[in-house]
């Protein structure tokens, strides 16, 4: 008996942006697959719950896309200790913050995964974030009676990743080993998305078998430095004078009123920039070689 033909999932940006739809629940990995949420930026895409952290859920808030975030952290940079689109949108009452912290967004992420309605964990037993967060509920172990809190499942409808290299068939491999939640994402969501740096032979793939981290990804997009302005390990670093550029814009428009830089900002690096090699040729070549890791 013939096994059935392999299918290959490679597409291009805007058809993979096409999954991500109004009010949907969506998980970015990190490093954060840029060219993909510039994609959705473009798309208008609105009320976003977003399972994601640092700049790049904050520019998505910017740019107006997101009704409610999941996160454990939502840095700032650059002496920044929260990101500021996210700061003033969560003060101004714009979104709704899912308090949580690490490991109970793990164990949510977990109960998605195996189709559980929650899951136990002790992080947050005796803090204020039951409180806070009213989908986290306090019981009793019902085997040791010890005191714990319940987790719901987290069930992304579209986990978006980043990683070095996929073949044809979203056989997806890491440099280095994945991001910190990237598995978590990927096992819990119902589709999976992953950008990566170049597309390889299968026959790559299966000489070092043992490197595939993700297996049948959905969808695969080829994006070099898609990752940019941060890192992708084995190829380039962070281009830390362009997120500089994004905080400072971003920042302004959060404390002053003033959102001209960051208009401007989105308007060059997001909206008129109508596919990712235009992204790229905005940054320009030459920093672009600059962040070259090896």
């Amino acid at each position: 008996m013939s096994s059935p033909a392999r299918h290959e999932r490679i597409v291009d940006e805007a058809d993979a942006a096409t999954w991500i739809t109004d009010g949907m629940t969506i998980a970015i990995g990190e490093p954060a697959p840029m060219a993909m949420i510039r994609q959705i930026i473009r798309r208008g895409v609105k009320d976003l719950t977003v399972v994601g952290s640092g700049l790049a859920l904050d520019l998505l808030i910017a740019a107006g896309c997101v009704r409610r975030t999941m996160a454990y952290y939502v840095g700032g940079g650059f002496g920044g200790a929260v990101a500021p689109s996210f700061r003033r949108a969560a003060e101004a009452g714009e979104i709704e913050v899912w308090e949580c912290e690490e490991g109970i967004l793990t164990t949510g992420l977990r109960a998605g995964a195996q189709g559980l309605p929650f899951l136990p964990w002790r992080g947050g037993v005796g803090t204020s974030l039951p409180e806070v967060n009213p989908d986290l509920k306090v019981i009793t172990d019902p085997i040791k009676g010890e005191t714990l809190i319940a987790v719901p499942a987290i069930e992304p409808d579209v986990a978006i990743l980043h990683a070095a290299v996929s073949d044809a068939y979203g056989n997806v491999q890491h440099c280095g080993g994945p991001g910190w939640l990237d598995l978590f994402l990927q096992r819990a969501a119902d589709r999976v998305i992953v950008q990566v740096e170049k597309i390889i032979a299968n026959e790559e793939v299966r000489a070092d078998p043992w490197a595939t981290t993700i297996a049948g990804a959905d969808a695969v997009v080829r994006a070099p430095y898609g990752a940019h302005p941060f890192y992708s390990r084995g190829y380039y670093v962070q281009d830390r004078a362009f997120t500089r550029l994004y905080v400072e814009a971003a920042t302004a428009a959060a404390q002053a009123g003033d959102r001209g830089p960051l208009d401007a900002f989105l308007a060059r690096y997001v909206l008129e920039a109508e596919t990712h090699g235009d992204y790229l040729e905005r940054v320009g070549v030459k920093q672009l070689i600059a962040l070259h890791e090896y």
